[in-house]
């Protein structure tokens, strides 16, 4: 008797569920599904970054908490930049230390050029006069080396003064390079977003990539929605699409088709179709409009659920109550 009660209700829990899960869909879907178009359900999402170091060092500020909309560039974290600054101090004295050694090479090459001047006027007055027979051959050895050594020491002192350039180089893009990683320790939202998670605090030490927020980026909002074999084969890419949100119903979301999976999978377990026979669904993208996105920033928010709505007849019309206000 206790079994055939056990029995009863679970079939009446069975039953229960059925009508449930009937009463829902009959709510949740769209009542007609206007000629030409086709529909799936899915979730606003939105392209997640991340304000991340370059450079290892310490964390000393944090500006912003989640939920925060930063502007692209806006800083949002500091590093510890003390010692970095010390180092661009003594690279910048680095570099006027070559330039000063670089004036006295160039002023040694002037000594040096008048010294070979000097030493080839002597010389070709001692070969005038040893054709005469007024001096000897001696003479004009010592003064032929004389101006070997003058030569010598000029391409020594050009020498000094290329290597002495090439130090003043050096040292500059040792301090360029120094004010890039200092640049590095001001951290910036790379795009337009709102904060998601912050993942560190002051006094952490970071590594080299390390993340301190992780951001939604509100200019590349998105939804994906899952179709048949026959309705995905007619979608076009870059043609207009909705975004019918459970929240703002009234406020249909300007979109346009970015992409259409070239294969079909299984589909997702949270994903409902219309039609429970139809295992295999073609992933299509919905990408919302940036001019739309400006105006309701604060409207749309990823993770709201909704209905993605797409043409599969080029020539359809949208309904009254998907047209864009």
């Amino acid at each position: 008797m206790l079994a055939i009660l056990r029995n009863k209700k679970l079939i009446i829990i069975v039953v229960l569920a059925i009508v449930a899960g009937a009463v829902a869909w009959h709510f949740l879907k769209p009542s007609d599904t206007p000629p030409g178009l086709a529909y799936g359900n899915g979730r606003l999402e939105a392209t997640e970054t991340a304000v991340a170091t370059k450079v290892q060092g310490k964390l000393i500020e944090v500006y912003f908490r989640e939920g925060a909309d930063l502007k692209a560039g806006q800083i949002a974290a500091q590093l510890d930049d003390a010692q970095l600054k010390a180092d661009i101090r003594a690279a910048e004295a680095a570099v006027e230390q070559a330039k000063e050694y670089a004036k006295a090479a160039r002023e040694d090459v002037k000594s040096a050029q008048s010294q070979q001047q000097l030493a080839s006027v002597t010389l070709r007055r001692t070969q005038e006069l040893i054709k005469k027979g007024f001096i000897s051959a001696a003479q004009l050895d010592k003064d032929v080396s004389t101006m070997r050594t003058a030569n010598a020491t000029l391409a020594s002192a050009r020498n000094r003064v290329i290597q002495a350039d090439a130090s003043i180089r050096e040292a500059e893009a040792r301090v360029d390079s120094l004010k890039s990683n200092l640049d590095d320790l001001t951290l910036r939202s790379p795009v337009d977003g709102r904060i998601l998670y912050r993942l560190a605090e002051p006094g952490e030490v970071l590594s080299a990539g390390g993340r301190v927020f992780s951001i939604l980026d509100l200019n590349d909002v998105y939804m994906y929605i899952y179709l048949s074999n026959l309705e995905a084969g007619s979608v076009e890419l870059g043609s207009e699409a909705r975004i019918i949100l459970d929240a703002i119903p009234d406020n249909p979301i300007p979109c346009t088709v970015t992409y259409v999976s070239p294969r079909n999978q299984f589909t997702p377990k949270e994903v409902e179709t219309r039609d429970e026979r139809e295992k295999f669904m073609f992933r299509v993208k919905l990408q919302v409009n940036q001019d739309w996105l400006a105006r309701n920033i604060d409207v749309a928010k990823s993770g709201m659920p909704g209905i993605g709505w797409v043409k599969i007849d080029p020539d359809a019309v949208w309904p009254a109550d998907m047209q864009v206000k």
